[in-house]
């Protein structure tokens, strides 16, 4: 089984492909069958999603593998309208829905209810089958260090008299 341990820039020679669906595409460590069948294993750093068109290798950089986003299941809204657009992104953002933002694009793993809501701001949804992309997210490449204690500094305010 060829291991892929790490992320590499560019290649003269890939020797295979696998295509992976989002949620297959945001985990470190996976069993996974090339697309021309043979059986490797991901061991990659954690926190990082893969995006379709990377190139992975084993440690010997004998084999690189590029990466294929695979289509799936997506509710894509498409708008000229940058306000509303930005009104729709929002309404998703405040639900925590991992989001593709392109110009004049928005695409979310596929929901009917949320698809709903967006038809009630007066946008159109397509339900379709295509690769999905959702930002990394502002923290995504910044050390994890979530912390929910009282460490934080705070600014003690003047009292009012």
């Amino acid at each position: 089984m060829i291991v892929l341990t790490r992320r590499i820039e560019a290649s003269d020679t890939v020797t295979g492909s696998v295509t992976l669906d989002v949620d297959s595409r945001i985990k470190s460590r996976l069993r996974v069958t090339l697309d021309d069948g043979r059986e490797a294993g991901l061991m990659l750093e954690r926190g990082h999603l893969l995006r379709g068109g990377e190139l992975l290798a084993d440690a010997s950089g004998d084999q690189v593998i590029r990466v294929l986003a695979a289509p799936e299941a997506v509710s894509t809204v498409r708008c000229a309208d940058p306000h509303l657009l930005a009104r729709a992104a929002y309404h998703l953002g405040n639900r925590h829905v991992p989001l593709q933002i392109d110009p004049g694009l928005l695409r979310y793993q596929h929901d009917h209810v949320l698809d709903d809501m967006l038809r009630g701001l007066g946008l159109t949804v397509e339900a379709e089958q295509a690769p999905f992309e959702p930002e990394a997210g502002a923290y995504q490449s910044a050390p994890h260090s979530h912390s929910h204690g009282n460490d934080h500094p705070f600014v003690r305010l003047p009292a009012h008299s």
